[in-house]
């Protein structure tokens, strides 16, 4: 009668995780991230708004915008890192998942053996003889207390960091698109007012020194027009380096070579008043950083249960089987094969206070975590408090700068037919001048900086892509379009 043989051992002591009323381990922590109250308006607005609908690049009515934000997303090259994290995470969960089943692993050996030995007659007789061999080795942990199960979680939630965090770059792309759009279109606007700065220097020094000719302006009023051209010839070239490095900016945001040969209108989009969306509530829902966050609290309290866990015993069955000619015949014996099986039960029990630590430092990092979470939520909700708010003073600005724009444009028509009659000095003529010039160089400022407000608004409101760019994140592929409203 055959018998097998199934043998128990432990490395370090044999046991559970409890030594008399002494719990190593502890209790399980519970780790939720919590936000700070918020009220159920936004308070800039004093409305609870309805939620987002429609897509927020629609108000710019901008084709050309939207094909450079799926241009983006489709071709920068800085997605790609993001991407590769996710996959990483993706092929990590994969990994730990396979913790739940046998590792095996075979061998085998051949080889020859050449014997030598002395005849009947004394003469020297040969002998070679073959040899082969083969090996099998597995090993697995059971799951005793949910070890391998909470790397699995731990896994899971890591990918869930990874695919928020792709959101979040592909939505603060789609946001930097627009607004290097913005800034390019602002400074070709600027430029335009330059060159028309330069044109009306050029005509006022044609005008004085015509003036000169027959005796009417002196040398200092063509000196001084002269030193007006050179000015604006001065600010011209700025402007066209700010243009050329505001295309250059773009071109690397959509992938392609900085050469600055982005072209765009030199128009800026006259905006609506902002109609408030959702409210502070509804903003943690809709922001991927927030998701991210939040994410980012479950992984830490899952690390801080791998390392509540590893006090815990572990229970691995190893199993080895190695066999020759002799024995290959047994290589699929059950008996045979159990008796080569060793379970092993192992509790820590004493390691200097280490996996204590451990257990401690995953505890305060997953607290702090929480913390984050409640600080990035705080972020959020002044990041769209401030856009509401901005909106209404930068509509202000645009208006009251239109009005300086149009009395400007009066005042210097009026200086120089009072100039050609003699009625007034250069001086006076070319103050007319800057006034109106400024004023319309401010008028771009103030309607550049009310559109990148509301871009920023609708990054801040966590809107999604355009319907027709699809996600990098195969799994967001099919629903890429966030809704987002005006």
């Amino acid at each position: 009668m055959k018998h097998t043989t199934l043998l128990f051992g432990a490395a370090m002591a044999t046991g559970c995780s409890s030594i008399g009323s002494v719990d190593l381990a502890g209790d399980r922590v519970e780790l939720f991230p919590v936000a700070p109250d918020a009220p159920e308006r936004w308070a800039a607005a004093d409305v609870d708004g309805e939620p987002p609908k429609g897509e927020w690049l629609d108000q710019f009515n901008d084709p050309l915008l939207e094909d450079l934000v799926t241009e983006a997303i489709e071709a920068n090259p800085g997605l790609d890192a993001q991407l590769a994290t996710v996959r990483a995470a993706r092929f990590d969960l994969e990994a730990q998942r396979g913790n739940r089943f046998p590792f095996i692993s075979a061998s085998g050996s051949t080889g020859a053996r050449r014997s030598v030995f002395e005849g009947p007659g004394g003469d020297a007789i040969e002998s070679d003889a073959a040899s082969y061999g083969l090996g099998l080795n597995a090993s697995w942990e059971a799951d005793l207390f949910g070890r391998v199960a909470t790397g699995i979680d731990l896994a899971e939630a890591q990918l869930a960091v990874s695919r928020a965090d792709l959101a979040a770059a592909e939505l603060s792309l789609a946001a930097q698109t627009a607004i290097g759009w913005t800034n390019l279109n602002a400074a070709l606007a600027q430029q335009q007012v330059a060159e028309a700065t330069v044109e009306a220097r050029e005509r006022i020094a044609d005008l004085t020194e015509r003036r000169f000719a027959r005796g009417l302006s002196t040398a200092l009023d063509v000196r001084t027009a002269r030193s007006a051209l050179a000015g604006a010839q001065a600010s011209l070239a700025a402007r066209r380096q700010a243009t050329g490095e505001a295309a250059r900016s773009l071109e690397i945001l959509l992938g392609r070579y900085p050469a600055a040969e982005l072209e765009a209108p030199a128009h800026l989009p006259e905006l609506d008043p902002i109609r408030p969306a959702g409210n502070p509530v509804m903003l943690l829902a809709r922001r991927p950083d927030i998701a991210s966050a939040e994410a980012q609290v479950v992984a830490a309290g899952l690390r801080a249960e791998q390392a509540r866990l590893a006090l815990r015993p572990s229970l691995n069955i190893t199993a080895g089987l190695s066999t020759d000619g002799e024995t290959i015949g047994r290589a699929f014996d059950p008996a045979f094969i159990a008796g080569q099986a060793l379970a092993s039960l192992t509790q820590p029990l004493y390691s200097g206070g280490q996996l204590s630590a451990q257990r401690d430092a995953a505890l305060a990092r997953a607290r702090g975590a929480i913390a984050n979470y409640a600080s990035q939520a705080l972020t959020a909700w002044r990041e769209v408090e401030d856009a509401i708010a901005a909106d209404v003073y930068l509509a202000d600005q645009e208006a009251a700068q239109l009005r300086a724009l149009e009395e400007a444009a009066f005042a210097e028509d009026i200086a120089e037919r009072q100039y050609r009659n003699g009625l007034v000095s250069i001086f006076n003529l070319i103050d007319a001048q800057t006034r109106r010039l400024n004023a319309e160089s401010n008028l771009v400022t103030a309607r550049a900086q009310r559109a990148t407000n509301r871009v920023r608004y609708h990054l801040a409101l966590g809107g999604g892509l355009p319907s027709d760019t699809p996600s990098r994140d195969p799994e967001n592929a099919g629903a890429a379009g966030g809704s987002d409203t005006q």
